[in-house]
């Protein structure tokens, strides 16, 4: 007898020893024999995971039934490649549910999004694949001559809002990396850091910048995550991470895989608005807070950030916004195709880009992308990029808009006042004053 068939035999009996029926067994020994030689680091994931201590094997995961599209013939095993969250939904149903209402699995749709639409035509459908797709997720396709019947245009993904062949929308792993799937990694900062970060959305910049990545980074040997609770304020209380806030449990709260429950702006299109049942969003956001700072604290922060939400989307991006409706209007930009004029990509950036992070930094408590990588760049170029731009199209209806925007709003009125004259203003608080309905906006 070989000792590859010895190792068979005895992996087999390890597989039955933990309660596996003898025809599971035999095929869960098969797999644990030639991925632990072939893919050594792969086996050894899985053997210190929770799936294993648990006798959860290879089979349970990727097992494919009949009609799969993704299904093939693996050594005397019909097995799918790609484990998709109602593969995963068998033994997690709950979480299947909540992540399939969540944001993370619309992510995807963004393949027919402006944002997957520039990747394509202005560098090319390589850059749209390994980037827009590899984090939102792609369109799992099937290639029969493929040995996995997975297309390799389109795996490896592990997109969060990926599109499945068996109609399920996610990737589990995308958080919970295979094939470890540690609730302590999925709980850590870094965990997120593959998409959340970038000139458009930087929440993994702006959390380490903020005293909450301070803290947390200052203190990871007390932070617990191995814990199986893992309540804030409970069993950990030194510093939140991105699962603290957006997912996991309070005292009052249970952990949930929908990370769009405490969230109550939208900060990721032109104008921001509130989202559906706000208010009760917002509640379980403080509810988290609640947990280390006084009410007095909370109420506070949310009472800036409303604020500037409201800012940006009064004094920039909605005068932007109608400038920009009347060009297209008057059939004004020379070419024809989108992002193809300059004054697109202005526009573009100033709420994509330089919007985005101005709002993102102010939710987060980021005080450098609220200014200089925020609202700086927003000031910057609203004023000395996008006017000109549409200035410079001569048409009368246009200019006249912009003279009256700088002319007869108090908030555009300092660039033709003297600098000692604004100073004066500000120190005396008559400046202040014309802020003062973007906070009393939220007071009603």
């Amino acid at each position: 007898m070989s000792k590859k068939h010895v190792l068979v035999m005895m992996l087999v009996g390890l597989a039955a020893a933990v309660g596996l029926a003898a025809e599971d067994a035999a095929v869960a020994g098969k797999c644990m024999t030639c991925h632990k030689e072939k893919s050594p680091g792969l086996y050894r994931q899985w053997y210190q995971s929770a799936h294993a201590l648990h006798k959860v094997t290879c089979a349970d995961c990727h097992r494919a039934a009949a009609g799969d599209p993704d299904g093939y013939e693996h050594y005397g095993a019909r097995i799918a490649t790609l484990v998709t969250p109602k593969d995963c939904g068998r033994c997690h149903k709950k979480e299947m549910e909540e992540v399939d209402r969540s944001y993370h699995a619309q992510a995807g749709l963004i393949l027919e999004s402006q944002d997957a639409y520039l990747a394509h035509v202005g560098a090319g459908e390589q850059v749209a694949i390994q980037g827009c797709e590899s984090c939102h997720g792609a369109k799992v396709k099937i290639d029969a001559d493929s040995p996995n019947k997975l297309s390799m245009k389109n795996w490896p993904n592990s997109g969060i809002g990926r599109l499945n062949p068996d109609g399920s929308k996610g990737s589990c792993n995308a958080c919970h990396t295979r094939h470890s799937f540690s609730k302590a990694q999925a709980r850590q900062p870094e965990a997120c850091g593959k998409c959340h970060l970038g000139p458009d959305h930087p929440q993994k910049e702006i959390y380490e910048e903020s005293k909450h990545g301070n803290t947390y980074f200052t203190n990871m040997d007390k932070m617990n995550l191995d814990a199986d609770r893992w309540v804030v304020g409970e069993d950990y209380f030194v510093a939140p991470t991105c699962a603290t806030c957006h997912l996991s449990a309070t005292v009052k709260q249970k952990a949930t895989h929908d990370v769009g429950q405490r969230i109550a702006w939208t900060l990721r299109p032109v104008v921001s608005v509130y989202k559906e049942n706000w208010q009760s969003r917002r509640t379980n956001m403080m509810d988290v807070c609640s947990t280390c700072h006084g009410s007095v604290f909370v109420k506070g922060h949310f009472y800036q950030f409303d604020a500037s939400v409201r800012l940006y989307n009064e004094k920039f991006i909605t005068p932007a916004t109608d400038i920009m409706k009347l060009i297209r209007k008057k059939n004004l930009l020379a070419n024809p195709a989108e992002f193809s004029n300059d004054i697109e990509w202005v526009y573009w950036e100033l709420w994509h880009h330089e919007g985005r992070r101005a709002r993102h930094g102010a939710a987060m408590m980021g005080p450098d992308y609220t200014w200089w990588h925020g609202f700086y760049e927003v000031v910057k170029h609203f004023y000395f990029k996008f006017l000109p731009a549409a200035r410079a199209y001569g048409d009368p209806e246009i200019n006249d808009r912009i003279h009256r925007l700088l002319a007869d709003d108090p908030m555009h009125q300092w660039l033709n006042r003297s600098a000692d004259d604004l100073k004066a203003a500000i120190r005396s608080g008559d400046m202040q004053k014309m802020y003062q309905k973007f906070y009393e906006q939220g007071q009603k």
